[in-house]
């Protein structure tokens, strides 16, 4: 896949590194926020120099929180997250830059400032936000989420879990395709925490292969998530492990696409993993 001038190769999983510059993201919201209250350049890109250090391939910027329950925010607040962290990103460093965001000036915006990748967890559902996309040519990942964040854990329900998304992502590849984003520029979310129970979650897990089928790359993303924390009986700042654990099991299901917080420790079990494969195959 080729991310503007960087070529992403998914034949083994990439790092992508949850670049948060809100004040309330469920895990590491506020951290860039210097002591007048807003965002502090210098330590996002001190961040930035820490998870490529680590092993990130992709930043993934987003500035608006999309946490059960979150407040939405206006254009301009989002705007004056981003545009300004993804332009003093690529200015700096040499690496790919995904937006987070489902909000057409956002993506447009972005793409200007040097955006490589829009990351949508409404899958461009949002009007105009479609069109924009194409219009910046960038590849996207589609997200799947049952309805809103202020609302989506209020009692989700599946007939079957797999099946309903698995076919709300290959409907949303079918329009993105339809309005001109090319195939080999789509990858696909399953929206992990997004409108799902934990069982729902576990059996969506379970099921990668399948949804790897559909014949797009996965991303998946799970790091610090309540599936952890329920499992684990563990608040948010002692999920590492159990999220380190759900990546390498994604990976050896297929996944093209890791999106987390802790990139050191998830680049280490990768490579314990790699060597055990490698062996065992050899």
């Amino acid at each position: 896949m080729n991310l503007g001038k960087y070529r992403l190769d998914l034949s083994s999983p990439r790092i992508m590194a949850v670049l948060n510059t809100t004040p309330d993201s469920f895990s590491d919201g506020g951290q860039l926020y210097g002591n007048g209250g807003c965002l502090d350049l210098s330590l996002v890109l001190k961040r930035v120099e820490t998870l490529l250090a680590e092993g990130a391939d992709i930043i993934d910027v987003g500035g608006e929180s999309t946490r059960p329950d979150s407040v939405s925010i206006t254009v301009d607040e989002e705007l004056d997250r981003v545009v300004p962290i993804i332009e003093g990103i690529t200015a700096h460093f040499d690496v790919p830059v995904s937006v987070d965001t489902s909000t057409p000036r956002v993506i447009q915006e972005a793409a200007g400032a040097g955006a490589a990748m829009i990351n949508d967890v409404r899958a461009l559902q949002r009007p105009g936000a479609l069109a924009v996309a194409v219009s910046t040519g960038l590849p996207v990942c589609l997200m799947h989420m049952a309805g809103e964040p202020e609302t989506m854990q209020q009692d989700p329900h599946y007939e079957d879990v797999v099946k309903e998304v698995g076919e709300f992502l290959l409907a949303r590849t079918e329009v993105c395709e339809q309005a001109g984003i090319a195939r080999h520029n789509i990858i696909l979310d399953p929206g992990f925490g997004f409108g799902k129970t934990l069982e729902h979650n576990l059996i969506l897990f379970r099921a990668l292969p399948e949804l790897g089928s559909l014949g797009f790359p996965l991303l998946v993303g799970v790091s610090r998530k309540a599936m952890v924390g329920t499992i684990l009986d563990k608040p948010v700042d002692q999920r590492m492990v159990g999220s380190v654990v759900l990546a390498m099991l994604a990976a050896q299901r297929g996944a093209g696409v890791l999106r987390v917080h802790d990139v050191a420790a998830t680049v280490d079990a990768l490579k314990i993993m790699n060597a055990v494969e490698v062996r065992e195959n050899g």
